[in-house]
């Protein structure tokens, strides 16, 4: 089984543009994410894919591996499809460029489902992580998921899920962590898929692939990534490099 790493690499953000080549400890905020996916060893190749000239650079001038998108793409996982239509991979694991501590033990733990799957029932893999404040409960900007009792998620959505209604019964909420791993032809077959309905009304890119029959293993994980969203994302970065 190949499994390789994709960091999805976008120079302009709208929160923060050009987070990814801020400087941290003397190296941009993206070579420090690929060098740390790579010391994870848990990859057999990784690779940066991205749309822009300065990026793509940065990574050839340290001899890494690095894709330059040919198309517009509205999410990551179609950017990721398109520079892994012809690399020979079996499991694609997608590392958020923006969150250069990368979180060894939950990626491990995405990988294990794909070699324990020995039926290959499952095409993706996510993380989730419990949330017990109301406000993280009701915000739209966290996705929530919800699952069966194998794991296996029903539903995502940026409303309150589930409804509690019966206040007598204990619920626990989870927030889906958008770190994903896919079997390479589940990608493919999002990547082939045109933006479904409730993709469209929730903007949750995991609602296409459970529209079009795909399995998503959710993953339980209690770490929360450091990533770089803001200005004051980055000093924190900076201070938790130099601890």
């Amino acid at each position: 089984m190949k499994i390789i790493a994709m960091i999805p690499a976008r120079y302009s953000a709208s929160r923060f543009p050009g987070k990814l080549m801020k400087d941290l400890g003397g190296k941009p905020v993206i070579l420090r994410t690929y060098e740390a996916a790579l010391k994870t060893n848990l990859f057999d190749d990784v690779y940066i894919v991205t749309d822009s000239d300065i990026i793509f650079k940065t990574i050839k001038e340290v001899g890494g591996k690095v894709i330059m998108s040919v198309k517009e793409h509205e999410c990551g996982s179609d950017r990721i499809a398109e520079a892994v239509e012809n690399i020979a991979a079996d499991i694609v694991v997608n590392v958020q460029g923006d969150e250069p501590f990368i979180d060894t033990v939950s990626l491990s733990k995405l990988v294990a489902v794909f070699k324990e799957d020995i039926d290959q029932k499952v095409d993706l893999a996510s993380l989730k992580v419990a949330i017990t404040n109301k406000e993280d409960i009701e915000n739209p900007n966290n996705v929530k998921v919800i699952t069966d009792v194998n794991n296996l998620a029903i539903y995502f959505s940026r409303s309150v899920i589930p409804f509690h209604r019966a206040t007598d019964v204990n619920v626990k909420y989870y927030k889906h962590k958008g770190v994903y791993a896919f079997r390479k032809q589940a990608l493919l077959d999002f990547y082939n898929t045109p933006m479904t309905p409730l993709e469209a009304a929730e903007k949750i890119e995991a609602i296409r692939y459970q529209e079009i029959g795909k399995k998503i293993m959710m993953v339980e994980t209690d770490v929360e990534a450091v990533g770089i969203d803001t200005p004051e994302d980055l000093e924190k970065a900076i201070q938790f490099l130099n601890k």
